[in-house]
């Protein structure tokens, strides 16, 4: 039989949905095998999970508008430091793991191993103090019975059409998304004979009128004007643009995806909570309770991205 709905929760409120459907598109990274399971708990795994840290530093430790790449370290990768928002960025590592999480944490191993390389290459020997934030991500690496070795297993990614019509893209990475995207969304019109063209992400131009917006709210409110931290460039303006028009529903949304201060100075975006929350509060009509129940999961998150 053929996959026909999906059923989902809100979270929010809690309440189900069904939406009915020719063909289910399952791009879920890391966690995809687990989602081809539902369709066909004989499956196989096609995935091998990689894990892969980042250092965030201040700029002073690159000192350079260029990026510099260190090829053949001993796990077998590059070694790349990078000018990051007004930041130095460096990474990566490649470590196979059995485990996949939503909310990853670097080993000691990898943060020791970044450390270790980096300090030939950085203007100053990097310490962990002084190591602003640290985020995990997870590769979706495609398996290959020949290797076990993840840092040689192919960044390109596979399509895959299970006998109930489930569509899963994964594999890929940041750098090809929108070819991702074309070649998905393209199976799926042939598999559920769908009238029309191709998809048009090729083509697709992203318009952004934010700047414009940001400018007439701190005209009509011109707190809005300060910044969400010292440190950074983001206005307060920014969080009320997010809820409107990005979708923020949480301080997580606005300090780790609309902004990135979570990414570049965890003990920032944590200071920075109380303050987004209340914005935000306003904005979407909360209480009390709300604001007080995402300063707490927030600081959760944020201490993961401590040393």
């Amino acid at each position: 039989s053929k996959i026909s709905a999906v059923n989902f929760t809100d979270t929010e409120s809690g309440e189900i949905f069904q939406a009915k459907t020719r063909v289910v598109i399952n791009a879920t990274g890391a966690f995809c095998d687990s989602i081809r399971k539902f369709s066909d708990e004989k499956s196989e795994k096609i995935i091998a999970p990689s894990q892969g840290i980042h250092l965030i530093f201040d700029k002073s430790f690159l000192n350079s508008d260029d990026a510099i790449m260190i090829p053949k370290t001993s796990d077998g990768r590059v070694l790349f430091a990078i000018p990051f928002h007004n930041k130095t960025l460096v990474g990566t590592t490649d470590t196979p793991i059995k485990n996949v999480k939503l909310e990853p944490e670097a080993f000691e191993k990898e943060i020791e191993f970044i450390l270790e390389t980096a300090k030939n290459y950085l203007t100053k020997s990097p310490t962990r103090e002084d190591i602003l934030s640290v985020f995990v991500g997870i590769r979706p690496l495609v398996k290959s019975s020949e290797t076990k070795n993840t840092a040689a297993l192919s960044r390109d990614h596979t399509i895959e059409i299970d006998d109930a019509n489930l569509l899963t893209i994964t594999g890929g990475k940041w750098t090809t998304y929108r070819r991702m995207a074309e070649d998905a969304v393209n199976q799926a019109i042939k598999l559920a004979d769908l009238p029309g063209n191709n998809c048009i992400t090729k083509s697709l131009e992203i318009k952004n009128d934010k700047n414009e917006f940001i400018k007439k709210l701190i005209a009509e409110t011109p707190d809005l004007a300060e910044k969400i931290h010292k440190d950074f460039e983001y206005q307060k303006a920014e969080i009320v643009y997010a809820v409107r028009f990005e979708m923020a529903r949480s301080v997580e949304d606005m300090l780790a995806r609309r902004t990135r201060i979570l990414f570049l100075d965890a003990k920032a975006a944590i200071k920075s909570a109380p303050e987004v929350a209340e914005i935000m509060a306003k904005e979407l009509g909360k209480d009390e309770n709300w604001i007080e129940t995402q300063i707490i999961e927030f600081n959760k998150i944020g201490a993961k991205y401590l040393i």
